[in-house]
């Protein structure tokens, strides 16, 4: 009876031991200091992905897609249980998500989508950044201006919300004849190369009354390029100021009419992939859209800024 007792004992706390094994995730992620939706994204992954919470993370950071997918290969060799991914740019990644998924490692996209076999990843917690794109220039087009001329600020060129932000106004601009693009320059997300590219189309002379930047930082350069040319922009304004992200001090500049439209970019992905790792399968429709609006400077509240600035 005591041998019962005792095997009864140890199978209990054997199975204790393994409950409290953490879940070993890697984290590879862009650059935290890219802009403040990446800050806010981190922030957020770290904040959800915790020992308390019954994990053990490790987390690497890159803008560059061969060095995400080295991090991946190496989190693969330390035989993490899954690997959690925002890519930098949306090709090259069916090899090593084959190695994870040869390896037992099961995978989750957030932020970004890429191009690669749904059969390679349990799921992907995306904003659409091609929506985010449509319903700037739908915006943009209800303004009505006899003529667009428009600064172009691209992100990084490759990644998801560049593609899908381009995507819509080079569709829009190739439409319509009264659209033109001034420039269309890559910023790669930098208030300070905005500043530079604005700048010198400032100095060349060339007419313009939109600047359409694909993040809040590349919208706050080009108006300081503005400012100090004392050239007017936001509501009512010579010049249109459009940016992405919804960082809490852009909705502030809406909020003052300084701007004019900025499109939300959700980076609160953390929850919905905890509770897919949490009920240990994956999830009955795969790609999980964040829910994503548009804010307009003529129609934006302070409860706004407060509730969707990040």
């Amino acid at each position: 009876m005591k041998k019962v007792f005792l095997t009864a004992a140890v199978a209990l706390l054997a199975t204790s031991l393994f409950a409290a094994k953490p879940i070993k995730v890697g984290i590879i992620n862009n650059d935290p200091n890219e802009s403040g939706y990446r800050t806010a994204n981190d922030r957020d992954m770290k904040a959800t992905f915790t020992k308390k919470n019954g994990y053990k993370a490790y987390f690497a950071y890159s803008l560059k897609n061969d060095e995400q997918i080295a991090a991946a290969k190496k989190f693969i060799q330390d035989e993490v249980d899954y690997l959690l991914i925002s890519a930098a740019g949306t090709s090259g990644w069916n090899n090593v998500l084959k190695d994870a998924q040869d390896a037992g490692v099961r995978v989750i996209l957030f932020d970004r989508t890429i191009d690669a076999s749904p059969s390679l990843y349990e799921a992907s917690i995306v904003s659409d950044m091609a929506q985010e794109g449509e319903t700037a220039v739908t915006w943009l087009a209800s303004q009505n201006l006899p003529k667009y001329d428009i600064i172009h600020l691209q992100g990084v060129m490759g990644s998801a919300a560049q593609i899908g932000r381009t995507g819509a106004l080079d569709k829009k601009v190739k439409a319509e004849k009264n659209w033109n693009l001034v420039t269309q320059q890559t910023a790669s997300w930098n208030a300070e190369t905005a500043q530079q590219i604005v700048q010198a189309v400032i100095d060349s002379g060339k007419k313009f009354n939109v600047i359409y930047a694909e993040n809040d930082d590349m919208a706050k350069g080009a108006v300081a390029a503005l400012d100090k040319a004392n050239i007017s922009h936001g509501v009512g304004k010579d010049v249109i100021i459009m940016g992405f992200d919804c960082n809490k001090w852009a909705l502030e500049e809406l909020l003052a009419k300084r701007w004019n439209y900025d499109g939300q970019c959700n980076p609160f992905q953390a929850s919905y992939i905890d509770q897919i790792i949490k009920s240990g399968k994956a999830p009955a429709q795969k790609t999980v859209i964040m829910t994503e609006k548009g804010f307009d400077a003529s129609k934006i509240t302070k409860a706004d800024v407060n509730k969707y600035g990040i």
